[in-house]
């Protein structure tokens, strides 16, 4: 300490002044220390190592094998000799003999990134998140996009890795960087690659290579189940979430109004978090990209099915219901990521959500009521009947329905679902609450009572056609 006295150094640093002397004069106590190598206490393995521990390390070519399973064998073997508290000292025997004689490990070797060279996607998921729609968990995917050399990000919320999402998180990411490099490096995901029959390899798809051909783009990927080899876009799964989790921690809440809200919640985080501190290495990295295209890619698969008798259509072995008057016609539908639309002759006539999960069929009440009505009889073995269940509302009503009628619920409820899609759904799930609610029986005239009032008579009012003379006297002159 300077302008201190040695007595008062060594007080403020809690030593003696005899310690504080020798150290000021001579090394330091961890200068001149020297390692040791020998052993101290007995080693409880000496008689077993050789005979027992070095054999199954030896034939251990991979080096899978962990010293608890060994001292866990060896307990076994010898019961009664070993104890917990010596483990650790085997797991350090076992760490030293591979370092010296065990198998050879797998050398990772850092890559260099040129600008403009490597752009990395993937998809990873993002249930830890814990995101909610509406209050609904959101079982979802992020498709994340991220250039090698400088690190720009682009993020967007996916629910599979299905062909549309990836052109779709792919073309959205060029767009937004306005530009496009040399290559994209990517893993064997079943909506880019197919396997190859005879080899057993995979090859890209070729759907997936008229895109990159229509951005003049170049593919790499990397071997199944070596995730190690896109060690870039691992790295940014993981940089990804770190910061939305961040920020949802910040946020409190993890619920959003709908996708949408939640995703330009992604995008701003994304830009704050990952984008802006690499803005001046983007900057450099532009200048050696390739220019877009004139126009985008369909982001859309198309199918031309035959509508059934069932009011459905069957795409990629998932049903769909569509309006019953396209019955028998062909129709053209254009599978989005997230929704499909259903044309006929050139002209959209419905949209109707895309289909996740385990859920096969997708039935609107709004399309079938009014044949069901005429025939309602069909109702109790409807092979889709929980589809014709609108909200958890609808189910209770049915079941009390069933509770107080018998069969003659079916009837019933399917006139109560006839009025909500000749009216308003949600006045008649109002409704439905309200009776719920109360306890008291009801049947369909007392839902629509309550739902849909009569309307009040208008009285008719005659009002004689007015006589213009006077407004030509009064105000023309005309007649006087």
């Amino acid at each position: 300490m300077e302008g201190k006295t040695q007595e008062t150094a060594a007080a403020a640093a809690e030593m003696s002044v005899r310690s504080a002397r020798k150290w000021e004069q001579g090394p330091l106590p961890s200068e001149v220390r020297k390692p040791r190598w020998w052993r101290t206490r007995p080693d409880p393995y000496a008689e077993v190592w050789e005979q027992d521990v070095v054999p199954l390390l030896e034939a251990d070519r991979k080096g899978e094998l962990q010293a608890k399973t060994i001292f866990e064998e060896l307990v076994e073997r010898y019961p009664g000799r070993f104890q917990p508290g010596q483990r650790r000292t085997l797991e350090r025997r076992v760490r030293d003999w591979r370092a010296v004689s065990g198998p050879e490990k797998e050398v990772y070797f850092p890559q260099e990134h040129p600008p403009g060279r490597e752009g990395v996607f993937d998809f990873t998921r993002a249930k830890k998140l814990e995101v909610r729609i509406a209050g609904e968990l959101l079982v979802h995917l992020l498709f994340v996009f991220k250039l090698s050399c400088s690190g720009w990000t682009w993020v967007q919320v996916a629910f599979g890795e299905t062909y549309e999402a990836l052109v779709e998180g792919l073309q959205g990411a060029l767009w937004a960087l306005g530009g496009v490099p040399e290559i994209v490096r990517h893993d064997n995901l079943s909506a880019a690659t197919h396997e190859l029959k005879r080899s057993g390899g995979r090859s890209l798809t070729r759907r997936f290579q008229g895109v990159l051909d229509h951005y003049g783009l170049d593919s790499t990927r990397i071997r199944p189940g070596e995730a190690h080899e896109n060690g870039v876009a691992e790295k940014g799964n993981d940089l990804v979430k770190q910061a939305l989790t961040q920020a949802l921690v910040l946020r409190v809440s993890r619920d959003f109004a709908s996708v949408a809200h939640y995703q330009a919640f992604v995008n701003e985080v994304i830009d704050r978090a990952i984008n802006r501190p690499q803005a001046a290495a983007l900057a450099v990295e532009k200048s050696y990209l390739q220019a877009l295209p004139s126009a985008r890619v369909p982001t859309y698969t198309t199918y031309r099915p035959k509508v059934r008798r069932w009011s459905t259509l069957r795409i990629g072995n998932r049903g769909y219901s569509v309006p019953s008057r396209l019955i028998g016609h062909e129709v053209e539908v254009r599978q989005h990521a997230n929704h499909l639309e259903v044309y006929y002759r050139g002209r959209r006539v419905e949209t109707v959500p895309r289909l996740r999960g385990d859920r096969v069929v997708r039935i609107d009440y709004r399309h079938v009521i009014w044949s069901l009505v005429r025939k309602p009889g069909a109702f109790a073995r409807y092979r889709f009947r929980e589809e014709l269940f609108p909200s958890l509302v609808f189910r209770r009503a049915y079941d009390a329905l069933r509770r107080w009628r018998g069969e003659r619920a079916d009837v019933e409820y399917v006139r109560i679902l006839h009025l909500a899609a000749s009216t308003l759904e949600a006045d008649v799930e109002q409704a439905l609450s309200l009776l719920l609610e109360a306890g008291e029986r009801f049947d369909y005239a007392v839902v629509k009572e309550l739902a849909k009032p009569e309307p009040v008579t208008v009285p008719t009012v005659h009002i004689p056609e007015p006589d213009l003379s006077v407004y030509d006297a009064r105000y023309l002159g005309v007649g006087r």
